[in-house]
């Protein structure tokens, strides 16, 4: 049986494969040369929050911030507080800021909203506790899959997340973009994201087998990838249209916004050209076994 104008995605499954391998592997090596860039929420460190009272301009405080704290990174909390981060900065250094800050733009004591200091132990657990959730989400989906479609799909799937964390992680490594608690939502969010995304393809490969008995599984998938490709490219558009207005109107939630963006499109390819391939590997190797 001939279906007219399916996608060709399985027979270039060595293409999609070879991209993917490519990414992940600029990526592992920043990882390992580099390292990632862990922000303050990990290392530890002082962030302050202050109430400018009045929009303000940004570079001027920079200037003021970085006389006592070269490393710290200040962003605008909203259109008139400011959040200044920094792993090195002393009680007497921010003190010194906010003096300034306050002659410069004529604040109050009452203007300094919150400082906290973040200990290394904190950011210690936060990394365990942030691993953990994410295998726990991650076996969670697995049973969850396996139970609703078969085990082979669950592990196909998975494999999808696996590809889209490690990409997301890489694109960290390679940039040095510091790396805070935001980061762990984000990565839980485009996790969830990405296994609605396979299920959409996993459930029409379903329907689509009842319907068609007698085709074997590559011209399965490529026509249930054909049949959900239009959705899964409107799908991600519109979130990412979503999304970038909020990373570029809100910079507060920038941390959060922006892995967010790099694993929705990652989530889009891999539910198609990474997923369902192997998905159909794992279905050849079965019928091998089964005919030997």
């Amino acid at each position: 049986m001939r279906f007219k104008n399916t996608l060709k995605i399985i027979e270039n499954t060595k293409i999609w494969f070879t991209i993917s391998l490519i990414i992940i592997v600029v990526g592992f090596g920043a990882l390992i040369t580099k390292g990632l860039n862990y922000g303050i929420d990990f290392r530890g460190g002082t962030i302050l929050v202050i109430e400018m009272e009045k929009d303000f301009n940004k570079p001027d405080v920079d200037k003021i911030v970085k006389k006592y704290a070269s490393d710290a990174i200040t962003n605008k909390a909203n259109r008139t507080q400011i959040e200044i981060k920094s792993n090195n900065i002393t009680d007497d250094e921010a003190k010194k800021i906010f003096s300034e800050l306050k002659g410069k733009y004529k604040l109050k004591d009452k203007d300094l909203v919150s400082q906290n200091r973040i200990g290394a132990s904190v950011g210690k657990e936060l990394k365990q506790k942030a691993v953990t959730s994410l295998v726990l989400a991650t076996l969670a989906m697995l049973l969850y899959v396996a139970i609703r479609f078969e085990f082979k799909f669950g592990l196909a799937a998975i494999l999808g997340l696996v590809h889209d964390i490690m990409i997301t992680i890489g694109v960290y490594a390679i940039f040095q973009i510091p790396l805070n608690s935001s980061f762990i939502a984000a990565i839980l969010t485009i996790v969830g994201y990405s296994i609605n995304d396979t299920i959409v393809i996993f459930d029409r490969i379903r329907e689509n087998k009842k319907k068609f008995r007698k085709i074997n599984d590559e011209e399965l998938a490529n026509i249930s990838i054909t049949q959900t490709m239009s959705r899964s490219i409107n799908t991600v558009l519109t979130t990412l249209i979503t999304i970038t207005s909020v990373y570029i109107l809100v910079p507060s939630v920038r941390d959060f916004t922006f892995p967010l963006l790099i694993g929705i499109v990652c989530g889009c390819y891999s539910s198609i050209f990474i997923s369902s391939p192997i998905w159909v590997i794992f279905k050849n190797k079965s019928l091998k076994k089964a005919r030997a």
